[in-house]
């Protein structure tokens, strides 16, 4: 197995975790928390849900971002690489803006108005976090799809 190869299986498992993640988020705990759980045990739950999602989305950033640029740099750098790299790349760049909107202003907000049990503010703020998961969800979906058929379009 050769290194890029290595590099391949790394940036394909962080790309998956952050948006196969945000697909269960978002189709699965979310809806399911929102039919079970009145809005003092929903909103801690997803808070805290979403907390331990957010810690693993950085490290899956990392790791996209090392393995990304070493295989750009392994194929001859920027201009070497097809422009499909260069979509996937602005996309993801995209991406990670989005997660930092949701990491550093909306998530903060969320926690301080779940730890004053005001849940009508809570239930706001986690209504746009969900919004903007959807919108990363579809910027998510772009990049596989350019992964998978960039060379073909």
């Amino acid at each position: 197995m050769t290194v890029y190869t290595v590099l391949l299986i790394l940036h394909l498992l962080a790309a998956t975790f952050w948006v196969g993640g945000m697909a269960c988020m978002h189709f699965a705990v979310r809806p399911t928390a929102i039919s079970h759980l009145d809005p003092a045990q929903r909103l801690p739950f997803l808070t805290a849900a979403l907390g331990r999602f957010l810690h693993g989305v950085a490290a899956a950033i990392a790791v996209l971002l090392l393995t990304g640029l070493a295989m750009v740099f392994a194929q001859g750098g920027f201009g070497a690489v097809h422009w499909s790299v260069h979509a996937m790349a602005t996309l993801g760049l995209l991406m990670m803006a989005v997660f930092g909107h949701i990491r550093w202003a909306a998530y903060p907000r969320l926690q301080q108005a779940v730890r004053s049990g005001q849940w009508q503010a809570a239930a706001s703020v986690l209504q746009a976090i969900g919004r903007w998961v959807a919108t990363n969800l579809g910027l998510g979906v772009a990049v596989y799809t350019l992964a998978t058929l960039g060379r073909m379009l």
